[in-house]
Protein backbone atom coordinates (compact mmCIF):
# COMPACT_ATOMS: atom_id res chain seq x y z
CA UNK A 1 0.00 0.00 0.00
CA UNK A 2 1.42 3.29 -1.15
CA UNK A 3 0.64 6.46 1.45
CA UNK A 4 2.38 9.95 -0.32
CA UNK A 5 1.37 13.13 1.84
CA UNK A 6 1.12 15.16 -1.53
CA UNK A 7 -1.40 12.65 -2.91
CA UNK A 8 -3.26 12.98 0.34
CA UNK A 9 -2.83 17.11 0.22
CA UNK A 10 -4.09 17.33 -3.21
CA UNK A 11 -7.18 14.78 -2.54
CA UNK A 12 -8.23 16.69 0.76
CA UNK A 13 -7.74 20.54 -1.10
CA UNK A 14 -10.14 19.16 -3.80
CA UNK A 15 -12.72 17.98 -1.37
CA UNK A 16 -12.45 21.17 0.63
CA UNK A 17 -12.79 23.13 -2.99
CA UNK A 18 -15.85 21.02 -3.81
CA UNK A 19 -17.21 21.46 -0.66
CA UNK A 20 -16.84 25.34 -0.01
CA UNK A 21 -17.59 25.86 -4.36
CA UNK A 22 -21.12 23.89 -3.29
CA UNK A 23 -21.96 25.67 -0.21
CA UNK A 24 -21.40 29.42 -2.00
CA UNK A 25 -25.11 28.72 -3.39
CA UNK A 26 -26.64 28.63 -0.20
CA UNK A 27 -29.19 30.94 0.23
CA UNK A 28 -31.32 31.44 3.32
CA UNK A 29 -33.97 33.38 1.03
CA UNK A 30 -34.54 30.76 -1.48
CA UNK A 31 -37.69 29.58 -3.17
CA UNK A 32 -39.06 26.27 -3.86
CA UNK A 33 -38.45 26.63 -7.15
CA UNK A 34 -34.82 28.02 -7.35
CA UNK A 35 -34.16 24.71 -5.28
CA UNK A 36 -35.19 22.42 -7.78
CA UNK A 37 -35.12 24.05 -10.92
CA UNK A 38 -32.78 27.06 -10.74
CA UNK A 39 -36.03 29.44 -11.92
CA UNK A 40 -35.12 28.17 -15.58
CA UNK A 41 -32.20 30.49 -15.60
CA UNK A 42 -29.13 28.05 -15.46
CA UNK A 43 -26.67 27.84 -18.35
CA UNK A 44 -26.91 25.78 -21.02
CA UNK A 45 -22.98 24.30 -20.57
CA UNK A 46 -23.34 23.66 -17.16
CA UNK A 47 -26.87 21.45 -17.27
CA UNK A 48 -25.18 19.46 -20.69
CA UNK A 49 -22.17 18.91 -18.51
CA UNK A 50 -24.28 18.02 -15.27
CA UNK A 51 -26.32 15.52 -17.34
CA UNK A 52 -22.98 14.09 -18.79
CA UNK A 53 -21.74 13.71 -14.80
CA UNK A 54 -24.85 12.20 -14.30
CA UNK A 55 -24.15 9.36 -16.63
CA UNK A 56 -20.20 9.37 -15.16
CA UNK A 57 -20.77 7.99 -11.65
CA UNK A 58 -18.11 6.33 -10.66
CA UNK A 59 -19.99 3.43 -11.99
CA UNK A 60 -18.46 4.10 -15.15
CA UNK A 61 -15.33 5.30 -13.73
CA UNK A 62 -14.37 2.17 -11.87
CA UNK A 63 -16.87 -0.43 -13.23
CA UNK A 64 -16.83 -0.07 -17.08
CA UNK A 65 -12.99 -0.61 -16.70
CA UNK A 66 -13.71 -3.55 -13.90
CA UNK A 67 -15.97 -4.97 -16.57
CA UNK A 68 -13.63 -4.64 -19.26
CA UNK A 69 -10.78 -6.20 -17.49
CA UNK A 70 -12.94 -8.99 -16.73
CA UNK A 71 -14.52 -9.26 -20.22
CA UNK A 72 -14.81 -7.31 -23.46
CA UNK A 73 -16.08 -4.33 -24.77
CA UNK A 74 -19.10 -5.45 -24.62
CA UNK A 75 -20.81 -3.27 -22.03
CA UNK A 76 -20.04 0.05 -24.45
CA UNK A 77 -22.65 -1.02 -26.77
CA UNK A 78 -25.06 0.36 -24.00
CA UNK A 79 -23.35 3.93 -24.52
CA UNK A 80 -23.83 3.22 -28.28
CA UNK A 81 -27.99 3.15 -27.89
CA UNK A 82 -27.12 6.93 -26.07
CA UNK A 83 -27.67 8.88 -29.22
CA UNK A 84 -30.71 7.43 -30.61
CA UNK A 85 -32.61 8.20 -27.19
CA UNK A 86 -31.00 11.45 -27.07
CA UNK A 87 -33.03 12.35 -30.43
CA UNK A 88 -36.08 11.04 -28.83
CA UNK A 89 -35.79 12.97 -26.21
CA UNK A 90 -35.15 16.21 -28.05
CA UNK A 91 -37.83 15.60 -30.34
CA UNK A 92 -40.04 14.33 -27.73
CA UNK A 93 -40.12 14.49 -24.35
CA UNK A 94 -37.63 18.05 -23.93
CA UNK A 95 -41.35 19.85 -25.33
CA UNK A 96 -43.70 17.57 -23.32
CA UNK A 97 -42.06 18.43 -19.39
CA UNK A 98 -41.56 21.97 -20.44
CA UNK A 99 -44.98 22.44 -21.25
CA UNK A 100 -46.48 20.82 -18.09
CA UNK A 101 -46.63 23.28 -15.00
CA UNK A 102 -44.82 21.30 -12.38
CA UNK A 103 -41.47 20.31 -11.59
CA UNK A 104 -42.15 16.58 -10.96
CA UNK A 105 -41.60 14.15 -14.05
CA UNK A 106 -44.53 11.66 -12.76
CA UNK A 107 -47.33 14.70 -13.32
CA UNK A 108 -47.68 13.45 -16.46
CA UNK A 109 -48.85 9.71 -15.23
CA UNK A 110 -51.52 11.60 -12.92
CA UNK A 111 -53.03 13.39 -15.87
CA UNK A 112 -52.92 10.32 -17.75
CA UNK A 113 -54.28 7.30 -15.71
CA UNK A 114 -55.13 9.44 -12.22
CA UNK A 115 -52.55 9.58 -8.20
CA UNK A 116 -52.11 5.67 -8.54
CA UNK A 117 -49.88 6.31 -11.49
CA UNK A 118 -47.71 9.55 -10.13
CA UNK A 119 -47.29 7.44 -6.83
CA UNK A 120 -46.55 3.92 -8.52
CA UNK A 121 -43.43 5.88 -10.65
CA UNK A 122 -42.29 7.93 -8.31
CA UNK A 123 -41.66 5.05 -5.96
CA UNK A 124 -39.97 3.15 -8.80
CA UNK A 125 -37.58 6.41 -9.15
CA UNK A 126 -36.96 6.56 -5.22
CA UNK A 127 -35.84 3.13 -5.44
CA UNK A 128 -33.62 3.12 -8.01
CA UNK A 129 -31.77 5.95 -7.10
CA UNK A 130 -31.46 4.25 -3.87
CA UNK A 131 -30.11 1.35 -5.72
CA UNK A 132 -27.74 4.24 -7.74
CA UNK A 133 -26.43 6.07 -4.78
CA UNK A 134 -25.66 2.85 -2.85
CA UNK A 135 -23.34 1.18 -5.95
CA UNK A 136 -21.68 4.51 -6.26
CA UNK A 137 -20.93 5.31 -2.83
CA UNK A 138 -19.47 1.88 -2.03
CA UNK A 139 -17.02 2.41 -5.47
CA UNK A 140 -16.21 5.69 -4.33
CA UNK A 141 -15.03 3.87 -1.20
CA UNK A 142 -12.09 1.49 -3.33
CA UNK A 143 -9.40 3.29 -3.86
CA UNK A 144 -9.33 5.03 -0.45
CA UNK A 145 -9.61 2.32 1.15
CA UNK A 146 -6.27 1.20 -1.31
CA UNK A 147 -4.17 4.30 -0.18
CA UNK A 148 -5.35 5.27 3.26
CA UNK A 149 -5.97 1.43 4.60
CA UNK A 150 -9.24 3.06 6.04
CA UNK A 151 -12.66 0.72 6.84
CA UNK A 152 -14.94 1.06 3.52
CA UNK A 153 -17.83 1.48 5.63
CA UNK A 154 -16.05 4.30 7.03
CA UNK A 155 -15.25 5.81 3.96
CA UNK A 156 -18.91 5.11 3.07
CA UNK A 157 -20.39 7.23 5.60
CA UNK A 158 -17.76 10.46 5.51
CA UNK A 159 -18.41 10.40 1.46
CA UNK A 160 -22.13 10.11 1.95
CA UNK A 161 -22.18 12.85 4.52
CA UNK A 162 -20.21 15.32 2.48
CA UNK A 163 -22.23 14.95 -0.31
CA UNK A 164 -25.35 15.30 1.83
CA UNK A 165 -24.01 18.77 2.74
CA UNK A 166 -23.84 20.89 -0.30
CA UNK A 167 -26.55 19.01 -2.26
CA UNK A 168 -28.57 19.43 0.96
CA UNK A 169 -27.84 23.40 1.28
CA UNK A 170 -26.68 24.31 -2.26
CA UNK A 171 -29.78 23.37 -4.02
CA UNK A 172 -29.91 22.24 -8.26
CA UNK A 173 -27.69 24.96 -8.96
CA UNK A 174 -24.76 23.54 -6.39
CA UNK A 175 -25.14 20.29 -7.91
CA UNK A 176 -25.15 21.31 -11.53
CA UNK A 177 -22.36 23.85 -11.14
CA UNK A 178 -20.07 21.02 -8.92
CA UNK A 179 -21.41 18.32 -11.91
CA UNK A 180 -19.80 21.07 -14.12
CA UNK A 181 -16.57 21.63 -12.61
CA UNK A 182 -16.46 17.95 -11.63
CA UNK A 183 -16.94 16.62 -15.13
CA UNK A 184 -14.26 18.38 -16.27
CA UNK A 185 -11.82 16.51 -13.72
CA UNK A 186 -12.59 13.47 -14.10
CA UNK A 187 -12.15 13.83 -17.85
CA UNK A 188 -9.04 15.07 -17.20
CA UNK A 189 -8.40 12.88 -14.61
CA UNK A 190 -9.17 9.90 -17.12
CA UNK A 191 -7.04 10.89 -20.31
CA UNK A 192 -3.95 11.22 -17.68
CA UNK A 193 -4.40 7.88 -16.83
CA UNK A 194 -5.09 6.18 -19.74
CA UNK A 195 -1.51 8.00 -21.30
CA UNK A 196 0.36 6.61 -18.31
CA UNK A 197 -1.53 3.19 -19.15
CA UNK A 198 0.01 2.58 -22.39
CA UNK A 199 3.25 4.46 -22.01
CA UNK A 200 3.92 1.55 -19.44
CA UNK A 201 2.68 -1.05 -21.68
CA UNK A 202 5.45 -3.46 -23.31
CA UNK A 203 5.26 -1.93 -27.06
CA UNK A 204 3.17 1.31 -26.52
CA UNK A 205 -0.08 1.44 -28.05
CA UNK A 206 0.67 -1.18 -30.76
CA UNK A 207 1.58 -3.45 -28.09
CA UNK A 208 -1.70 -2.71 -26.27
CA UNK A 209 -3.39 -3.34 -29.60
CA UNK A 210 -2.03 -6.34 -30.11
CA UNK A 211 -1.78 -7.84 -26.98
CA UNK A 212 -5.51 -7.22 -26.55
CA UNK A 213 -6.84 -7.94 -30.27
CA UNK A 214 -5.48 -11.78 -30.12
CA UNK A 215 -7.72 -12.09 -26.64
CA UNK A 216 -10.41 -10.49 -28.58
CA UNK A 217 -10.81 -8.32 -25.82
CA UNK A 218 -12.19 -5.92 -28.09
CA UNK A 219 -15.44 -7.93 -29.28
CA UNK A 220 -18.51 -6.38 -28.53
CA UNK A 221 -20.18 -9.22 -28.09
CA UNK A 222 -21.51 -12.07 -29.94
CA UNK A 223 -24.18 -10.75 -32.48
CA UNK A 224 -26.79 -13.75 -32.28
CA UNK A 225 -30.14 -12.81 -29.60
CA UNK A 226 -29.97 -15.12 -26.54
CA UNK A 227 -31.99 -15.01 -24.21
CA UNK A 228 -29.78 -15.44 -21.38
CA UNK A 229 -26.67 -14.26 -22.44
CA UNK A 230 -25.35 -10.40 -23.03
CA UNK A 231 -24.78 -10.84 -26.58
CA UNK A 232 -24.40 -7.82 -28.74
CA UNK A 233 -28.01 -6.69 -29.55
CA UNK A 234 -28.97 -7.68 -25.79
CA UNK A 235 -26.88 -4.79 -24.45
CA UNK A 236 -27.55 -2.31 -27.35
CA UNK A 237 -31.50 -3.35 -26.58
CA UNK A 238 -31.09 -3.17 -23.00
CA UNK A 239 -29.46 0.11 -23.01
CA UNK A 240 -31.85 2.18 -25.82
CA UNK A 241 -34.82 1.20 -22.86
CA UNK A 242 -33.07 2.27 -20.00
CA UNK A 243 -31.57 5.44 -21.66
CA UNK A 244 -35.41 5.97 -22.93
CA UNK A 245 -36.56 5.70 -19.43
CA UNK A 246 -33.57 8.33 -18.34
CA UNK A 247 -34.64 10.89 -20.75
CA UNK A 248 -38.18 9.98 -20.97
CA UNK A 249 -39.04 9.43 -17.43
CA UNK A 250 -36.17 10.16 -14.70
CA UNK A 251 -36.63 12.98 -12.68
CA UNK A 252 -32.62 13.92 -12.75
CA UNK A 253 -32.83 14.85 -16.56
CA UNK A 254 -36.48 16.42 -16.39
CA UNK A 255 -35.29 19.20 -13.64
CA UNK A 256 -32.07 19.76 -15.96
CA UNK A 257 -34.54 20.35 -19.31
CA UNK A 258 -36.80 22.42 -17.15
CA UNK A 259 -33.60 24.50 -15.24
CA UNK A 260 -32.62 25.83 -19.20
CA UNK A 261 -33.87 29.34 -19.93
CA UNK A 262 -35.83 27.77 -23.51
CA UNK A 263 -36.38 24.86 -25.39
CA UNK A 264 -33.76 25.03 -27.53
CA UNK A 265 -31.12 25.36 -24.81
CA UNK A 266 -32.27 22.33 -22.74
CA UNK A 267 -31.99 20.32 -26.08
CA UNK A 268 -28.65 21.43 -26.63
CA UNK A 269 -27.78 20.31 -23.07
CA UNK A 270 -29.23 17.04 -24.19
CA UNK A 271 -27.11 16.73 -27.21
CA UNK A 272 -24.13 17.99 -25.16
CA UNK A 273 -24.15 15.64 -22.23
CA UNK A 274 -25.24 12.12 -24.19
CA UNK A 275 -22.75 12.92 -27.33
CA UNK A 276 -19.89 13.60 -24.31
CA UNK A 277 -20.10 10.37 -22.43
CA UNK A 278 -19.86 7.88 -25.56
CA UNK A 279 -16.15 8.74 -26.30
CA UNK A 280 -15.40 9.29 -22.42
CA UNK A 281 -17.24 5.53 -22.16
CA UNK A 282 -14.78 4.33 -25.33
CA UNK A 283 -12.00 5.96 -22.90
CA UNK A 284 -13.11 3.88 -19.65
CA UNK A 285 -12.86 0.61 -21.99
CA UNK A 286 -10.04 1.73 -23.17
CA UNK A 287 -8.26 1.64 -19.62
CA UNK A 288 -9.94 -1.82 -18.86
CA UNK A 289 -8.69 -3.38 -21.25
CA UNK A 290 -4.77 -1.59 -21.02
CA UNK A 291 -5.02 -2.78 -17.23
CA UNK A 292 -5.68 -6.32 -18.77
CA UNK A 293 -2.58 -6.16 -20.83
CA UNK A 294 -0.67 -4.43 -18.37
CA UNK A 295 -1.05 -6.44 -15.68
CA UNK A 296 -0.44 -9.91 -18.49
CA UNK A 297 3.00 -8.09 -18.66
CA UNK A 298 3.80 -7.41 -15.35
CA UNK A 299 1.46 -10.36 -13.14
CA UNK A 300 3.76 -9.45 -9.95
CA UNK A 301 2.31 -6.37 -9.67
CA UNK A 302 -1.29 -7.42 -9.25
CA UNK A 303 -2.67 -9.78 -5.98
CA UNK A 304 -3.81 -12.97 -7.21
CA UNK A 305 -7.64 -13.30 -6.95
CA UNK A 306 -7.97 -9.38 -6.80
CA UNK A 307 -12.13 -8.14 -7.82
CA UNK A 308 -11.95 -6.60 -10.94
CA UNK A 309 -13.31 -3.58 -9.80
CA UNK A 310 -10.20 -3.17 -7.54
CA UNK A 311 -8.03 -3.46 -10.17
CA UNK A 312 -8.68 0.42 -11.42
CA UNK A 313 -7.72 1.83 -7.44
CA UNK A 314 -4.74 -0.40 -7.02
CA UNK A 315 -3.08 0.48 -10.10
CA UNK A 316 -3.88 4.34 -9.40
CA UNK A 317 -2.67 3.99 -5.61
CA UNK A 318 0.25 1.89 -6.49
CA UNK A 319 1.35 2.36 -10.50
CA UNK A 320 0.53 5.91 -10.53
CA UNK A 321 3.36 8.56 -10.09
CA UNK A 322 3.05 10.60 -7.05
CA UNK A 323 0.70 13.41 -7.50
CA UNK A 324 -1.27 11.72 -10.28
CA UNK A 325 -2.52 9.41 -7.67
CA UNK A 326 -4.42 12.57 -6.07
CA UNK A 327 -5.41 13.38 -9.12
CA UNK A 328 -6.67 10.27 -9.99
CA UNK A 329 -8.55 9.64 -6.97
CA UNK A 330 -10.07 13.32 -7.09
CA UNK A 331 -11.25 12.32 -10.34
CA UNK A 332 -13.29 9.03 -9.25
CA UNK A 333 -14.92 11.41 -6.56
CA UNK A 334 -16.02 13.99 -8.92
CA UNK A 335 -17.73 11.29 -10.83
CA UNK A 336 -19.51 9.69 -7.76
CA UNK A 337 -20.37 12.79 -5.90
CA UNK A 338 -21.95 14.75 -9.42
CA UNK A 339 -24.18 11.79 -9.59
CA UNK A 340 -24.86 11.28 -5.65
CA UNK A 341 -25.91 14.58 -4.94
CA UNK A 342 -28.09 14.77 -8.05
CA UNK A 343 -30.17 12.02 -7.02
CA UNK A 344 -30.35 13.01 -3.66
CA UNK A 345 -31.75 16.45 -5.00
CA UNK A 346 -34.10 15.42 -7.53
CA UNK A 347 -35.56 12.21 -5.38
CA UNK A 348 -35.89 15.29 -3.14
CA UNK A 349 -38.25 16.79 -5.69
CA UNK A 350 -40.16 14.01 -6.09
CA UNK A 351 -40.99 13.56 -2.36
CA UNK A 352 -41.70 17.42 -2.27
CA UNK A 353 -44.40 17.66 -5.53
CA UNK A 354 -45.53 14.03 -5.26
CA UNK A 355 -46.06 13.30 -1.80
CA UNK A 356 -45.94 15.94 0.58
CA UNK A 357 -47.74 18.68 -1.41
CA UNK A 358 -49.61 16.38 -2.79
CA UNK A 359 -51.54 14.78 0.13
CA UNK A 360 -51.01 17.93 2.40
CA UNK A 361 -54.57 18.61 3.28
CA UNK A 362 -53.05 22.51 3.19
CA UNK A 363 -51.06 25.01 1.14
CA UNK A 364 -47.96 23.86 1.43
CA UNK A 365 -45.82 27.72 2.06
CA UNK A 366 -42.60 27.94 0.80
CA UNK A 367 -40.93 28.23 3.55
CA UNK A 368 -42.45 24.66 4.43
CA UNK A 369 -41.21 23.45 0.97
CA UNK A 370 -37.95 24.52 1.58
CA UNK A 371 -37.95 22.93 5.16
CA UNK A 372 -39.03 19.49 3.48
CA UNK A 373 -36.79 19.55 0.60
CA UNK A 374 -33.88 20.03 2.77
CA UNK A 375 -35.08 17.16 5.19
CA UNK A 376 -35.68 15.01 2.40
CA UNK A 377 -32.08 15.73 1.37
CA UNK A 378 -30.67 14.90 4.44
CA UNK A 379 -33.19 11.32 4.91
CA UNK A 380 -32.38 10.48 1.12
CA UNK A 381 -28.58 10.64 1.95
CA UNK A 382 -28.68 8.77 5.05
CA UNK A 383 -30.61 5.82 3.54
CA UNK A 384 -28.14 5.77 0.68
CA UNK A 385 -25.51 5.44 2.90
CA UNK A 386 -27.33 2.19 4.36
CA UNK A 387 -27.65 0.91 0.79
CA UNK A 388 -23.63 1.19 0.28
CA UNK A 389 -22.74 -0.77 2.98
CA UNK A 390 -24.93 -3.62 1.80
CA UNK A 391 -22.98 -3.15 -1.48
CA UNK A 392 -19.76 -3.97 0.13
CA UNK A 393 -18.17 -7.49 -0.49
CA UNK A 394 -20.52 -8.16 -4.30
CA UNK A 395 -18.34 -9.15 -7.15
CA UNK A 396 -19.45 -7.17 -9.70
CA UNK A 397 -21.18 -3.60 -8.67
CA UNK A 398 -21.37 -2.92 -12.58
CA UNK A 399 -24.07 -6.20 -12.65
CA UNK A 400 -25.21 -6.15 -9.49
CA UNK A 401 -26.27 -2.75 -10.17
CA UNK A 402 -27.43 -3.39 -13.76
CA UNK A 403 -29.67 -6.62 -11.78
CA UNK A 404 -31.34 -4.29 -9.24
CA UNK A 405 -32.07 -0.85 -12.09
CA UNK A 406 -33.91 -3.67 -14.01
CA UNK A 407 -36.29 -4.99 -11.13
CA UNK A 408 -36.73 -1.60 -9.31
CA UNK A 409 -37.51 0.42 -12.98
CA UNK A 410 -40.39 -1.49 -12.54
CA UNK A 411 -41.61 -0.96 -15.97
CA UNK A 412 -42.73 2.38 -15.38
CA UNK A 413 -41.22 3.24 -19.24
CA UNK A 414 -44.41 1.14 -20.55
CA UNK A 415 -46.39 2.90 -18.77
CA UNK A 416 -45.25 6.28 -19.94
CA UNK A 417 -45.38 4.80 -23.39
CA UNK A 418 -49.08 4.23 -23.16
CA UNK A 419 -49.51 7.59 -21.81
CA UNK A 420 -47.74 9.39 -24.37
CA UNK A 421 -48.79 7.48 -27.36
CA UNK A 422 -52.09 6.02 -26.96
CA UNK A 423 -54.81 8.06 -26.57
CA UNK A 424 -57.86 6.19 -26.01
CA UNK A 425 -56.19 3.64 -22.84
CA UNK A 426 -58.13 4.27 -20.02
CA UNK A 427 -56.50 4.25 -16.34
CA UNK A 428 -58.30 0.87 -15.51
CA UNK A 429 -56.63 -0.23 -19.00
CA UNK A 430 -53.17 1.10 -17.77
CA UNK A 431 -53.66 -0.39 -14.10
CA UNK A 432 -54.41 -3.69 -15.45
CA UNK A 433 -51.19 -3.83 -17.80
CA UNK A 434 -49.07 -2.41 -15.29
CA UNK A 435 -49.88 -5.05 -12.63
CA UNK A 436 -49.51 -8.18 -15.50
CA UNK A 437 -45.79 -6.58 -16.34
CA UNK A 438 -44.85 -6.22 -12.09
CA UNK A 439 -45.80 -9.95 -12.17
CA UNK A 440 -43.37 -10.76 -14.71
CA UNK A 441 -40.73 -8.18 -13.75
CA UNK A 442 -40.71 -9.85 -9.80
CA UNK A 443 -41.43 -13.35 -11.22
CA UNK A 444 -38.19 -13.25 -13.71
CA UNK A 445 -36.00 -11.61 -11.42
CA UNK A 446 -36.37 -13.16 -8.06
CA UNK A 447 -36.09 -16.79 -9.01
CA UNK A 448 -32.53 -16.96 -8.38
CA UNK A 449 -33.18 -16.10 -4.60
CA UNK A 450 -35.06 -19.62 -4.34
CA UNK A 451 -32.13 -21.40 -6.10
CA UNK A 452 -33.84 -21.88 -9.47
CA UNK A 453 -31.68 -21.03 -12.39
CA UNK A 454 -33.34 -17.58 -14.43
CA UNK A 455 -35.16 -18.26 -17.68
CA UNK A 456 -33.71 -14.83 -19.31
CA UNK A 457 -31.25 -12.78 -18.76
CA UNK A 458 -31.36 -9.87 -16.27
CA UNK A 459 -31.05 -7.27 -18.69
CA UNK A 460 -34.09 -8.77 -20.61
CA UNK A 461 -36.70 -8.32 -17.50
CA UNK A 462 -36.74 -4.41 -18.06
CA UNK A 463 -37.24 -4.42 -22.13
CA UNK A 464 -39.74 -7.75 -21.73
CA UNK A 465 -41.43 -5.99 -18.91
CA UNK A 466 -41.69 -2.46 -20.78
CA UNK A 467 -43.41 -4.50 -23.86
CA UNK A 468 -45.33 -6.32 -22.08
CA UNK A 469 -47.28 -3.61 -20.29
CA UNK A 470 -46.93 -1.72 -23.15
CA UNK A 471 -48.86 -4.36 -25.57
CA UNK A 472 -51.25 -5.32 -22.91
CA UNK A 473 -52.02 -1.60 -22.45
CA UNK A 474 -52.67 -1.47 -26.28
CA UNK A 475 -54.24 -4.82 -27.18
CA UNK A 476 -56.71 -3.78 -24.36
CA UNK A 477 -57.57 -0.35 -25.69
CA UNK A 478 -58.30 -1.63 -28.99
CA UNK A 479 -60.56 -4.21 -27.93
CA UNK A 480 -62.37 -1.31 -26.16
CA UNK A 481 -62.50 0.97 -29.21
Amino acid sequence: MKTNSIDLIIFGVYLLMVLAFGLSFYKKKRSAKGFTTGEGRLPTWTLGMSVFATYVSSISFLALPGNAFLKDWNGLVFSLSIPLAAFIAVKFFVPLYRKLDSESAYFFMEQRFGAWARIYASACYLLTQLARMGAILYLLALPMHTLMGWSIPSIIIFTGILVMVYATLGGIEAVVWTDAIQGIVLIVGAIICLVVLIIDIPGGFGGFIEVASEQKKFSLGELGISLTEPSFWLILIYGFFINLQNFGADQSYIQRYLGAKTDKDAAKSVWLGSLLYVPVSIMFFMIGTALWVYYQSFPELLPAGMASDKVFPHFIVNELPVGLTGLLIAAIFSAGMSTVSTSINSSATVLLSDYYRKFSKTTVSEKASIGFLRLSSLVMGLLSIVVALAFNGVTSALDTWWALASIFSGGILGLFLLGLLIKNITPRTALIAVAAGLVFILFTSLLPFFGIAPIIHSNWVVVFGTLLIFGIGWGLSKLKS
